[in-house]
């Protein structure tokens, strides 16, 4: 069975979807800002936070980190100094853990790399692996031996990369969750592929199954919850014109709240597949269904012919698809027209007996 456990919170086939609010650099290296969004994300409905922490100086190269930076979304001249500006320090973090427990949700941080890693461990109820280190088997292994639950999205690979992840972080940690995920932001809607969430859910049984979906809209998370996905994580922002390369494509809060509320719906709107009428129905049904009646006065002791039976609306009489037994039986006493037609007609024809 399929089971992930996350800060006291079971995630399985049977429960409700799993809301991740993915601040990822949001907060534009502002710990107010962050803290903001921290609680924002929990008015709407999230069941975790998650943010990201990069260590620079460890996972990017000389050469990468001098490289120009240009355009309305930089935050400096460089990519390396880019990505230090929006960067939030240990300090920081663990702030933003404590404003996320006191809120009741879950904190979430993905590590890019093992400084990162090793950073954070304390403080995550989980850990996140971008798309980016899917293939980077070291690390996975290093971040599975923590013991803590992995979510792993797979953007911009092949099922056999997938596979080898799985093959990597399974023998050491079985807390593991698999994100359909595609890498380009924000996402073509004909590249999202919500179908590999049924792939996945064949090809990794034991795997609890998502989707990191980066289009602009939370609607694909109400279909990927029928394809078997039960943890959505959604890019949040407060505000989708603020400087940065992740507001635009974001939902803001009224829009995270929405998906949240129509995916917990959904889950309850499912049922459980039994095709019963609800108490609710009754009085409904009774009020527009029909059944038999007098199509006009009736003497008694007459041998009622299909002109003699109505077929009108509100449905407390004999219903219409026991018409067939009462034709040929006669009536026990008068009727008016409306009047229903007596009950004990159908049992009386039923046993072959003469009324």
């Amino acid at each position: 069975m399929r089971e992930l456990m996350i800060a006291g919170r079971r995630i399985t086939d049977e429960t409700p979807m799993f809301c991740i609010a993915e601040i990822g650099h949001n907060h534009n290296g502002n710990l107010t800002y962050g803290q903001l969004l921290v609680e924002a994300a929990a008015l709407a409905g999230a069941d975790a936070v998650k943010l990201q922490k990069r260590c620079v100086d460890d996972i990017y190269t000389e050469e990468l980190k001098r490289r120009a930076m240009t355009g309305e979304n930089a935050f400096a001249s460089t990519y390396g100094d880019h990505r230090k500006a929006l960067e939030l320090d240990w300090d920081d973090l663990d702030w933003l853990e404590g404003c996320a427990e006191a809120m009741g949700m879950a904190f979430i941080v993905t590590a890019f790399g093992f400084e990162a890693a090793n950073g954070i461990a304390e403080m995550v109820d989980a850990f996140k692996i971008a798309s980016g280190d899917l293939t980077n088997t070291p690390l996975l292994e290093y971040v599975a031996k923590f013991g803590k639950p992995m979510i792993v999205s797979t953007g911009g690979a092949t099922l056999a990369d997938v596979q080898r992840a799985y093959d990597t972080i399974m023998p050491v940690n079985q807390q593991l969750a698999l994100l359909q995920c595609t890498t380009c932001y924000p996402t073509k809607y004909h590249e999202m592929n919500l179908r590999v969430i049924e792939t996945y859910r064949e090809a990794f049984p034991e795997c609890v199954i998502g989707l990191s979906s980066h289009t602009d809209t939370g609607a694909m998370a109400l279909p990927a919850y029928m394809l078997g996905a039960r943890i959505i994580e959604k890019h949040f922002t407060l505000n989708h014109d603020m400087k940065g390369t992740d507001h635009g494509f974001a939902l803001d809060p009224q829009q995270f709240a929405e998906m949240t509320r129509d995916l917990r719906r959904l889950h309850v709107a499912l049922g459980d597949g039994d095709k019963i009428p609800y108490p609710s129905e009754r009085e409904p049904t009774k009020l527009r269904a029909k059944s038999l009646v007098a199509a006009r006065d009736i003497a008694a002791g007459t041998r009622l012919t299909r002109e003699d039976v109505a077929i009108r609306a509100p449905g407390d009489g004999i219903p219409p698809y026991e018409l067939g037994w009462i034709i040929g039986t006669r009536t026990p006493y008068a009727l008016k027209t409306d009047d229903e037609i007596p009950r004990c007609l159908v049992q009386y024809a039923k046993w072959g007996v003469s009324a």
